[in-house]
C-alpha cells in the first residue's frame, strides 16, 4: 500500500493526520512505516467502533493532563461525529478514576476546540 493511501486510511479512521506522521516520513521511514501500520491496526473497528477509541482517548489524555493530546484527539473526534454528550460521558469516566483535575482539564480542553469549529 501507498503511504498516501496509508495516511488516507489514518484520515479516514481518527479524523485527521497527526504532524508526527508527516515528519517521521522524512526523519525515519522505517518508524514511520512501523507507526503507520500501528496505528491503523489500533483505530480500525473492531469490538469497539473508532468513535468509542476517540472517546476513550480523550478521556485518558485528560487525565494525563496532555492539553495537546486531548486537542488532537478532539479535533479528530468532531471530524467522526462524536457529539459533544458523548466527549462529556468520558471525561467523567475520567473524573470517576483520574479526579476532578483530570475532568477540569479535559473540558477546558475540549471547549477550546470546539470554539475554533
Amino acid at each position: 500500500m501507498t503511504d498516501d493511501k496509508k495516511l488516507k486510511e489514518i484520515e479516514a479512521k481518527i479524523g485527521k493526520i497527526p504532524q508526527i506522521f508527516k515528519d517521521l516520513k522524512d526523519l525515519s521511514p522505517e518508524m514511520y512505516e512501523m507507526l503507520v501500520d500501528l496505528d491503523n491496526m489500533i483505530w480500525a473497528d473492531g469490538a469497539l467502533s473508532r468513535k468509542v477509541k476517540k472517546i476513550i482517548a480523550i478521556a485518558v489524555a485528560a487525565a494525563l493532563r496532555d492539553t495537546h493530546a486531548v486537542k488532537e484527539q478532539t479535533a479528530g473526534a468532531k471530524k467522526l461525529g462524536v457529539t459533544d454528550e458523548e466527549i462529556e460521558e468520558g471525561l467523567r469516566v475520567s473524573f470517576l478514576l483520574a479526579g476532578m483535575p483530570s475532568y477540569m482539564y479535559g473540558k477546558i480542553a475540549v471547549k477550546d476546540v470546539m470554539k475554533r469549529e
